[in-house]
């Protein structure tokens, strides 16, 4: 008698389990597009998105990397600041810092620069206001870099850069984020190469800039071409953040600059890109759930690791005039010498990007310039040859930079939804992976020059490390994307036949490799 009571009752739970998944999966497939892009003609729907995505490119991308030539200028002028004085001693106009010194004041930024990625990120998210927050920090920045002028002292300096980073922490993993809220997965990975170009052009700036300050202003108005290094670009920032506070927009659902039609259309199509809506307002963006689901996730550790061995192979270019003093030229042509090989970073890493969003390829995009790095970190460290020498250099930030953009997008790739997630591990993986800035300064001595062997040994080991984690992740990627096709549930993704819009109920939610 009490076996049939068994059967009825879970016969009863079935049926329950049953509804109740039928009533969620007719929930989700009623989910239509809004009214005013659902009477598109698939024609009319691709027209629109052009203009569309034209008109937030033009809005929003010159502003964002413009911010980010001034971000990067101010965080690393220091290099170029020792070549016009900055070491020398009190009676010549210097601040008399013996070369460790020198080497913990250009190391302390980073200190400040990780404290802040992670608050300042969820914070953003939080607060649903790009357009008041980046603009603000920046006039924060540019009022301390401009300070930096003023400094008297090693102790004053260290205070000075040590609250440089920690402002300056809030411009990049924003702005990642930001991008991320505009752009569908298979547009995100050409906007970070031109958002990263702007630290690209900022070194070659850098060089253009301190060779011609360094050769006119050396000694104007009593002051030694390094404070008016400062003074210059710290006034530039800052009448640029104020441009900025009319040029940037929130979110697409809050811009006011997108007729209905085309802010319908912006938020439908990340919608469709992922299966999930984006950012919708401030009260669903949680600060610690946002984190918990990051740092639960195994692939935001694999993507830290691979971020972290591109940006210790990178740190070269955190003292590249020092490198490139190393040829024996003066300290002007040596400044002037720095420029080409930003240049070519620069158009290797818009082909490589513009290349990997039009294929949706990013694993070989992202490893392949990496060998010609670990080449370039080889023949540095074994020759002292100029000519020999400086192909290497050419190579050096090309060879981690190309790359270094494409895995900057793949990680919102990886990790779309939810954005508080999206936020937490952008801002996590960008600070731990610039721990190596912290250390790296101390293996550029000037006792080390000119072939500098442990720090391009150290480069040469950072680099193969990314190729590893690259390579793991793909391996993951593959992996899960095998159980999507079978219509399996995978955390952070949308399987098969889950009635999701757009490009998900057509072909399923899949990562990008």
């Amino acid at each position: 008698m009490a076996t049939p009571e068994i059967k009825n009752d879970d016969s009863k739970l079935d049926d329950h389990i049953s509804d109740t998944s039928l009533e969620n999966a007719q929930s989700r497939s009623r989910r239509q597009p809004p009214e005013l892009v659902r009477n598109l003609t698939l024609d009319e729907r691709e027209q629109l998105e052009k203009v569309l995505t034209r008109k937030i490119d033009l809005r929003i991308l010159p502003m964002l990397i413009l911010i980010y030539v001034m971000n990067y200028l101010d965080r690393n002028n220091i290099a170029a600041a020792r070549l016009a004085g900055l070491q020398d001693p009190k009676d010549q106009g210097g601040i008399d810092l013996s070369s460790q010194q020198y080497l913990t004041a250009l190391s302390i930024l980073f200190v400040g620069y990780l404290l802040m990625q992670i608050p300042s990120n969820l914070f953003l998210n939080k607060i649903g206001k790009p357009a008041l927050y980046l603009p603000t920090v920046m006039i924060v920045w540019g009022v301390i870099s401009a300070a930096t002028a003023g400094a008297q002292s090693y102790g004053g300096l260290i205070a000075i850069r040590f609250f440089l980073g920690f402002v300056e922490a809030a411009y990049f993993p924003g702005c990642l984020f930001f991008l991320s809220c505009w752009y569908t997965r298979k547009e995100l990975g050409f906007r970070t190469a031109l958002l990263y170009s702007g630290s690209l052009l900022s070194g070659a700036f850098s060089g253009l800039i301190s060779a011609g300050i360094t050769n006119g202003l050396d000694g104007a108005r009593g002051r030694r071409a390094w404070r008016w290094l400062f003074i210059i670009e710290g006034v530039i920032t800052i009448f640029i953040a104020f441009i900025a506070y009319l040029a940037l927009p929130n979110f697409p659902r809050t811009t006011k600059w997108l007729t209905e039609e085309e802010r319908q259309l912006a938020i439908w199509r990340l919608d469709e890109d992922i299966g999930e809506d984006d950012w919708v307002d401030s009260k669903d963006q949680s600060f610690f759930h946002g984190m918990k689901l990051a740092f639960q996730d195994i692939k935001m550790w694999i993507l830290m690791v691979l971020l972290f061995g591109f940006v210790a192979a990178g740190t070269v270019t955190n003292l590249f005039p020092t490198v490139v003093e190393t040829l024996g030229y003066s300290n002007v042509i040596s400044l002037l010498l720095t420029v080409p090989p930003y240049m070519l970073a620069v158009l290797t890493s818009f082909l490589n990007a513009w290349h990997a969003d039009k294929t949706g390829e990013r694993y070989f995009h992202i490893t392949l310039p990496l060998y010609f790095a670990v080449i370039a970190f080889i023949i540095a460290a074994t020759t002292t040859a100029i000519g020999p020498r400086y192909f290497a250099m050419m190579l050096m930030p090309a060879g981690v930079y190309t790359g270094y953009v494409v895995a900057l997008g793949w990680i919102s790739n990886t990790l779309p939804r939810p954005p508080a997630k999206r936020a937490a591990a952008l801002a996590a993986i960008n600070a731990v992976s610039n721990c190596s800035s912290i250390y790296a300064s101390y293996m550029y001595p000037e006792s080390a020059g000119p072939r500098y062997i442990v720090a391009m040994a150290v480069n040469c080991a950072m680099a193969v490390m990314a190729i590893c984690a690259a390579t793991l992740l793909r391996f993951i990627l593959v992996r899960l994307n095998k159980k999507l096709d079978r219509g399996e549930a995978v955390k952070g993704a949308v399987a098969v036949g889950e009635g999701v819009p757009g490009e998900a109920s057509k072909e399923g939610f899949r990562f990008v490799l």
